[in-house]
């Protein structure tokens, strides 16, 4: 089985120059010093456990274009590209469209009366695949992406808006197994959840609002934010390694681990293929 792939942008323009979500503030700019440290200590920590890395061209003018979660969603070797809700991120899209194009994919647009933020609101759980919508996704976008990919969409209604994308509150592991905080979700969605996710891993309140689903997973490794000894400890009962980074520069704009990568073996496959265990 071949290593894992995730795409990158250094956050050499990252900085908090809008509001678009209720984490960002422009009065409580980014450290970029310290925002270049902590993306880099995740670059690190990916590449330690096997994984290969590719690169953005951070470009000026896009601070959140380091958030390559939300370009849009991989599937095989089709790239779904993101429509986005707000304009200033919509001009992301012709620089993530261009990188995917050049490396091989076939890009994918979505019709322009929708919206749809790519892995930041579609999550594969097994072969299903877990759609937020509400606030920045359209729920007729997820019905149009899972019958352009022939997969099966379950939509979830995201109701707190300090949780504004599904990568937020619901992290897959594996089939059948997801972290989650509950309190995101409507008592319908919930029940989706339960029902079709058998294995449910609760986060605390204060660690979800430290992003502690937003996480990186790769095989029996999860990379989270850093201050969730709860979480940590739930991972490591059920089985998994918990790898904290502290990414507390990027929460200011409403994004962790997850925010940060984008699967280009596909969001299916994050939490499940057989990845080298360089610790042996």
């Amino acid at each position: 089985m071949s290593s894992p792939r995730i795409l990158m942008c250094p956050p050499d323009h990252y900085g908090i120059e809008y509001e678009i979500n209720p984490w960002m503030n422009r009065s409580l700019g980014a450290v970029r010093e310290l925002a270049f440290t902590q993306w880099k200590n995740l670059h690190h920590a990916l590449l330690s456990l096997g994984v290969g890395v590719e690169a953005m061209t951070p470009r000026p003018g896009l601070p959140d274009l380091v958030f390559t979660a939300n370009a849009g969603l991989v599937f095989h070797r089709t790239f779904l590209s993101s429509r986005f809700r707000h304009e200033v991120r919509a001009r992301e899209s012709p620089h993530f469209d261009a990188w995917f194009a050049a490396n091989g994919y076939e890009v994918k647009h979505l019709p322009e009366n929708m919206f749809h933020e790519g892995a930041g609101d579609a999550l594969f759980c097994g072969d299903t695949l877990f759609a937020g919508y509400r606030t920045r996704s359209d729920a007729t976008a997820h019905q149009w992406a899972g019958n352009a990919l022939g997969v099966r969409v379950l939509p979830l209604e995201l109701v707190n808006p300090r949780f504004y994308h599904l990568d937020t509150c619901f992290c897959p592991l594996a089939p059948g197994v997801a972290l989650y905080f509950p309190d995101a979700f409507d008592a319908y969605g919930r029940r989706v959840l339960t029902t079709h996710v058998p294995t449910l891993i609760p986060v605390v309140e204060a660690e979800a609002h430290r992003f502690g689903c937003n996480a990186a997973v790769v095989g029996n490794t999860v990379v989270h934010n850093s201050r969730c000894p709860e979480l940590a400890g739930s991972l490591v009962r059920a089985g998994y390694r918990s790898v904290e980074v502290e990414l507390d520069e990027f929460l200011k704009a409403g994004g962790s681990a997850k925010c940060l990568t984008l699967r280009l073996d596909g969001e299916e496959a994050a939490g499940w293929k057989a990845v080298p265990n360089p610790g042996g």
